[in-house]
Order: C-alpha cells, then structure tokens, then sequence
C-alpha cells in the first residue's frame, strides 16, 4: 500500500519560514519524480515544485522560484520543501506526490499517481 505522508504545515507570518515534509512508504522511492502542489480555497490544484530521482534535478512555478527551495533524501523516502519569505498568496494545502515519469522533472499534474493527504499553510499578512 502506496503512502505519502505530509507534515510541517501550520500558520507563520508573511516574511516566515516553514519546511514541509512528506514521507513515502509502498514504493521505490528512489524510482519516482516527486512533486509538490497546493490548493487555495475555490482555485484548481496548481504545480509548486519537482525533483528529479537522484535530485540533481528541479523545477518552481515561476510563483515561488527563488524563495522555496525542493529537496529529498532517499535513504530517508522523504521529500522537502523549504519555503522562505512566506506571502499572504501563498496560503493553500500544500500536497506532496509521486510520479513514474520518464522525464527528470514533471509538473503535469495528471503524471502523478500517488498524493498525500495535504498539510494546510496558512500565511498572515
């Protein structure tokens, strides 16, 4: 059974820092491109970030890029995303996934087989 667990979520200030966590069980881990996404009350799913298998590979909405940071550790089956100086705007539930793409990178949402449950971040401006 495929399992992916999010944690870090919570309410910071803007200009804050949080660092999410998603741990993965049921897959080989280190086959899989992982991916971070979010949803904000009443918007569609929207792409965040990805890591290639071995992460010398990464991809940010241009949104984020240069402010959240995507990394994993496979020996831990655990993918991160630091996020630094935090906006009202990027208040959602943040969502970790997995995907058997045959690119280094994906941000195509259908390319995602397996999703977590979400971690709600809530920024306060």
């Amino acid at each position: 059974q495929v399992q992916l667990v999010e944690s870090g979520g919570g309410l910071v200030q803007a200009g804050g820092s949080l660092r999410l966590s998603c741990v993965v069980s049921g897959l080989t881990f280190s086959t899989y491109v992982m991916g971070w996404f979010r949803q904000a009350p009443g918007k569609e799913r929207e792409f965040v970030a990805t890591i290639s298998w071995v992460g010398t590979g990464t991809e940010y909405a241009d949104s984020v890029k240069g402010r959240f940071t995507i990394s994993r550790d496979n020996a831990k089956n655990t993918v991160y995303l630091q996020m630094n100086s935090l906006k009202a705007e990027d208040t959602a539930d943040y969502y970790c996934a997995a995907s058997k793409s045959s690119f280094n990178t994906e941000t195509r949402l259908p390319s995602y087989a397996y999703w977590g449950q979400g971690t709600q971040v809530t920024v306060s401006s």
